[in-house]
């Protein structure tokens, strides 16, 4: 085709033949349309992007190639020089900038928002951008700046999006052609080398899905769904039972007052260390491998633990050619830094076939590995999550050792798109027929069980969702370069808002079918008019009224208690009549801040701490006041008794009211002068007996103590009667404890009326002048 010009020119230079996906794809860039591309790892999306490079040198404009990494644009400027000169490609990163000014440029995502906010000369003549890992957009952190791009971008410019494989492309794509004009959605979900799972357990390898069941696919991804390998599921559980019956003997006392001691015997199953996992590998002709480990220190302790066992991965020519390398690579390093950068060990890794890899590490010396790697002199690299980012650096297996991470805030188990993008890595295009993924049994993480896996492995898309979400920063520049209006025009164009609008649309057409069914039951009932449904109206305006009254009466209140707790003052007793503080207290510091008064206060339970409305409903004012000294620390336990005790002091003539209940009869107040009177008759102390008539502690107590006293004595009623020493039944006294299935018990007196009362065991209740009402009739 006459128009294909370009395209046959770019095919004619490569050492393959394109895809059915990548010619699709070539073809609408160089008819001017903007392109998405959803294909799997190593299908060869970035053949696509290059095509854009070409066409942008091909027609004298610039090109700008950006990725989600430093180590990725490295790499591709490395790429793109060998093709095109040195002096036609540049790169930009947040740590180094070469040719900037050249037609190509390869810079990481971030770089480029910048250039757009500072509106940069450099965007001059710019006519294609390639956005490589585009489904990065999801990522929580840093993935609203790919939708920035795309919606800052000029429209002139064509944008080529490449993503994995997402179940939600053509959502995606619709987005792309909403903001940016007309895009073609090409999506390929065919893996060019097949992928096989498997799980290691112990030294034993079992492929995870039963590929020769009946109604399993022949290969991976076809698309019926196969069945947890049987054999996998039955070894599992022998290790499983075999360990359980080595666990198991008799134990053996470890001394009186001690816990049974265990014969420390180790168990059966251990997750195997990784010199045998790699040992296992090298046996099953599945090097070269990546390992992947969710730490950079993770990585060099791999590595490490590798060095101290006998495995050897490479001949003795191999060997040289590594060294040779070595010695190419980090000849400039001065002899002084080596033994600084742990050069010694590093280079007796890759001697032996390992290495790590992650971006913590030299440049220098990650550029070697990279290199030994490709040129499959290392068999064995232990690399962070990074790697799996588009890095040219695949390998016939990759191994997980955990299916949980660390996201900078908890430990969380792998997504279904993140162990597509890590076992992506595996099957080199060109050189192995089949990519092979193994996962770790461990026993005691579920998520490395097969039934786990296989819901891992067998989700070969996910939906992409937007992070987007305005901040401070984005805001002001927003602000600053187009205004108010347009900024916020702007953002209501985000993917995040464009899923937003398209859920609404659903819930809007709820809403509609809902109404038509409620039209539908009023034309039953007799019209809009029947009066059922007058009634129904009439009953839902009254509801409404209620709550909007309580509501009102709720902030009523509680502006009351923000007004009560701004009054207090240094000094101040009060009586907390609700909360889990409730009892006397005395106020230690005023409220410094009287929107939301929080004053310090001591209860007489010794706790000191600030309380707000939600503690103090500023019904009642307050009680009394008592000196407190000059300076009070709070903090410390004797400072705290003292003051508690005083507090009870000071209070010991006061009239307190009684704690607010909940429902039920309300109870004596212990602080309370006629609790003390009528205490005073029946001898003044009280002491806990069992049924037996033995005490547990022989430890009197008082019967005015504190609330703390009372929760304490009101538990052991639950559990047994109590007996009262003092006078004699006839005079101002008691009976004794009158046994009963809820253990009824004698209560004193009252010094005017004579006779006991009876109380359930799960109140304590005092009768005597201005006490509180008896719970059950006279004994």
């Amino acid at each position: 085709m006459a128009e294909l010009v370009e395209l046959t020119r770019f095919a004619t230079d490569l050492p393959f033949a394109l895809d059915g996906f990548q010619h699709r794809a070539c073809v609408a860039l160089e008819r001017g349309h903007g392109v998405l591309v959803c294909a799997p790892t190593g299908a060869g999306k970035t053949v696509v992007g290059e095509f854009a490079v070409h066409l942008a040198l091909a027609a004298g404009g610039k090109c700008f190639y950006t990725t989600p990494l430093k180590a990725l644009s490295n790499q591709k400027h490395t790429d793109l020089t060998a093709r095109y000169g040195r002096d036609r490609i540049g790169l930009l990163t947040g740590d180094m900038s070469v040719n900037a000014d050249a037609p190509v440029v390869v810079m990481t995502t971030e770089v480029l928002r910048n250039m757009l906010y500072a509106d940069s000369p450099a965007l001059r003549g710019l006519s294609y951008v390639v956005m490589d890992e585009v489904h990065f957009l999801a990522d929580r952190m840093r993935g609203p700046v790919w939708e920035e791009v795309i919606l800052h971008l000029p429209d002139e410019v064509r944008v080529v999006s490449l993503s994995a494989t997402v179940s939600n492309a053509e959502e995606f794509g619709g987005w792309i052609q909403t903001v940016r004009g007309d895009t073609t959605v090409v999506v390929d979900e065919h893996r060019p080398v097949p992928l096989w799972q498997h799980v290691l357990v112990g030294k034993r390898l079992f492929d995870l899905f039963d590929y020769r069941h009946s109604d399993a696919p022949e290969q991976p991804g076809a698309p019926r769904e196969p069945r947890v390998n049987p054999d996998l599921l039955r070894h599992i559980t022998h290790r499983r039972e075999a360990d359980r019956m080595s666990d198991w003997q008799p134990r053996r006392s470890a001394g009186r007052g001690r816990p049974p001691a265990r014969s420390g015997r180790p168990r059966l199953y251990r997750t195997p260390a990784r010199p045998d996992v790699i040992a296992s590998l090298d046996a099953e002709g599945l090097l070269p491998a990546i390992t992947f480990v969710f730490s950079r220190a993770g990585c060099d302790a791999a590595v490490q633990q590798c060095l101290r066992s006998p495995l050897q991965l490479t001949t003795q020519e191999e060997r040289a050619q590594i060294a040779e390398v070595i010695e190419h690579r980090c000849g400039d390093l001065a002899d002084a830094d080596l033994a600084v950068l742990g050069y010694y060990e590093w280079r007796e890794g890759l001697l032996r076939g390992l290495a790590a890899h992650h971006a913590g590490m030299l440049p220098a010396f990650r550029h070697t590995v990279e290199e030994l790697f490709t040129a499959g002199l290392v068999r064995a690299v232990f690399a962070t999550e990074t790697l799996a980012l588009g890095i040219n650096m695949p390998a016939r297996t990759v191994v997980l050792e955990r299916l949980v991470k660390f996201n900078g805030e908890q430990h969380v188990a792998l997504t279904p798109g993140e162990y597509t993008q890590l076992t992506g890595r595996a099957g080199r295009r060109g050189i192995d027929v089949e990519g092979h993924a193994v996962v770790l049994w461990n026993p005691t993480e579920e998520t490395t069980e097969p039934s786990a896996v296989a819901g891992l492995a067998s989700t070969r898309t996910f939906p992409l969702r937007s992070s987007f979400a305005p901040s401070y920063n984005m805001t002001i520049n927003l602000v600053q370069q187009m205004g108010p209006e347009q900024a916020h025009r702007l953002l209501e164009q985000s993917f995040a808002q464009y899923q937003a609008d398209r859920s609404v649309v659903g819930l809007v057409r709820g809403i509609e079918r809902g109404d038509a069914m409620l039209g539908e039951i009023a034309g039953e009932l007799g019209g809009p008019k029947a009066p059922i449904l007058e009634y129904a109206r009439m009953r839902a305006r009254i509801s409404e009224m209620e709550r909007a009254q309580s509501r009102a009466s709720r902030l009523q209140r509680r502006q009351a208690a923000t007004d009560a707790l701004a009054a207090l003052r240094r000094g101040d007793i009060i009586n907390i009549t609700h909360g889990r503080r409730g009892g006397l207290a005395v106020v230690l510091e005023s409220a410094r801040d009287s929107s939301d008064p929080r004053p310090l206060v001591l209860t007489e339970n010794r706790w000191a701490g600030r309380i707000s409305s939600a503690d103090y409903s500023g019904m009642s004012a307050p009680v009394g006041s008592m000196p407190l000294p000059k300076r009070v620390e709070h903090r410390q336990p004797r400072v705290r008794r003292d003051l508690a005790s005083a507090l009870r002091s000071a209070a010991a003539g006061l009239a307190i009211p009684a704690k607010r209940r909940g429902r039920g009869t309300p109870t004596a107040n212990f602080m309370t002068p006629s609790w003390r009177s009528c205490a005073n008759s029946c001898g003044g102390t009280r002491r806990t007996t069992r049924p037996a008539g033995k005490n547990r502690s022989g430890r009197p107590s008082a019967i005015c103590g504190s609330n703390a006293t009372t929760r304490n004595w009101r538990t052991r009623l639950r559990q047994r009667p109590i007996r009262w020493p003092g006078p004699s039944i006839g005079s101002s006294g008691c009976s004794p404890s009158v046994a009963s299935s809820k253990a009824a018990t004698a209560i004193p007196a009252s010094p005017t009326t004579g006779g006991c009362w009876r109380a359930s065991t799960a109140k304590a209740i005092c009768w005597s002048p201005n006490a509180c009402a008896p719970a059950r009739g006279p004994v």
